[in-house]
Order: structure tokens, then sequence, then C-alpha cells
């Protein structure tokens, strides 16, 4: 793919919050949020429909829909993958996933006001004292797996041995109230679909797309949530 002015669409709706974005060429444009939790299935589409209004386009006009993938809420993934890929069918484009703990990674580095830590470590609410969680260097590049785990004071002390760790997304607060350690740092924040412009542009020209009829959301439901008893690096 070489367009160079392509437009894309980013939906995320794998928290309580739902947003979309217009990037064009990997930065954003135009966008939408709605904070109201749970929301996403009665004011997703009009605020998307709004959205073009807005900035006078069709989804014809787009090159990509790009979409969070999970894992994150059940209910919400559904309702932002339906749409995607019916946005897609009907315009006869392509559908581009995301994960979430990818987004939220590149999100962290945006937000983090120039300050580079040595890992970042993306978490999703699961609830209880319950994350999903991965390990990512400071570039958001992902190198542990993607794993749930019950959060102990204890859980990143080989990590935190080895240099600064961010701590991002909806679950980090959590953590915040047990641990304490000179090296680590939190950035509460929900994904946000303004964040989606890079890896939905790096995706679209390197032709990684879904299969619209068949992608399904990764949930991560078939996982049993316990404490994990690997390396946290995942290496």
């Amino acid at each position: 793919m070489s367009q160079s002015n392509n437009l894309i669409l980013s939906i995320e709706t794998s928290g309580d919050w739902c947003s979309a974005a217009f990037s064009r060429s990997g930065e954003t444009f135009a966008s939408a949020l709605i904070d109201t939790p749970r929301m996403q299935s009665s004011r997703l589409a009009p605020m998307i429909d709004q959205l073009l209004k807005d900035n006078s386009l069709t989804i014809k006009e787009f090159a990509a829909v790009a979409v969070s993938s999970g894992p994150g809420s059940y209910t919400g993934l559904r309702v932002g993958v339906s749409l995607a890929k019916g946005l897609c069918f009907g315009a006869g484009i392509p559908l581009i996933g995301v994960g979430t703990l990818d987004l939220i990674a590149n999100q962290a580095i945006e937000l983090n006001d120039g300050e580079k830590p040595d890992y970042i470590v993306p978490m999703i609410d699961a609830r209880r004292m319950e994350v999903y969680q991965a390990v990512y260097d400071n570039t958001a590049r992902r190198i542990g797996e993607i794993e749930p785990l019950i959060l102990e004071g204890s859980s990143y002390t080989q990590l935190l041995a080895k240099g600064k760790v961010l701590f991002c997304g909806d679950g980090c607060k959590k953590l915040s109230d047990i641990l304490y350690h000179a090296n680590a740092s939190f950035l509460p924040c929900c994904p946000d679909a303004r964040y989606m412009a890079k890896i939905a542009h790096q995706k679209y020209l390197a032709g990684d797309f879904e299969d619209v009829a068949y992608m399904e959301p990764f949930y991560l439901k078939d996982f049993r949530i316990g404490q994990s008893k690997k390396n946290i690096l995942g290496l």
C-alpha cells in the first residue's frame, strides 16, 4: 500500500469508554469520545456518524477501519468489532485489528511528557486485583506474553530490578496502592482511539489486514487467572 494521504477510521471500545478518530498518514486530525461507562452499543454508531458529518466525509472515502481487538470488555469488544466489520463490508475497505495493550503502550509514550522508562507495562482492569498485562520495551514493542495476573506488592520485583518501569492503563491504579518502588511510575489512562493512528498506519502500509468475515476479538476468556510463576519478562 503506497497511498500517501490515506484516511483511517479508528474505533476503540475495549474499556468503559468508547472513542473514534480519523487519521491521515498516521496523524490524528479529528476525534470523539464518550466517557460515560458502557454506552458503546447505543452511542458508538451515532458518534461516528456525527464525526463524519462534522468533517464532511463519508466512510467510502476511507482507506481502512482500525478497531481495538482486545483483550478487554467482552460486550465492548463485540460492539466495536461488529460495527467495524459492518463498515468495512459496506464500503469494501480493509479491516485492521489493533491489540488493546499495544494501543495503551503507545498511548503512554505520547502522554508521558517525554520521560522514557526502560519498560512499559500496560494493564487492563479485570476486576478485583486481577489485570490483563504484558511487558513492552521503551519503544512500545512487546517483549513478553499477554497474560492475566493477580497483583501483589511483589509482582514485578525482577522487572523493577532491571530498570525504570512505567505501569499504565486502567488497571495500574490498584497496583499503585500496593507497590512502592523507586523505579515504578504510574499513568492511569483509558485506551483512546486518538492514539491508534501510528499503529493503524503501519499495519495499513504493510497490508496487515483482518478477515472481515471471520475476525473475532481476543478476549483472553479461556485463560484461568492466577499468580504467574514465570519470569514476568516472558523471556
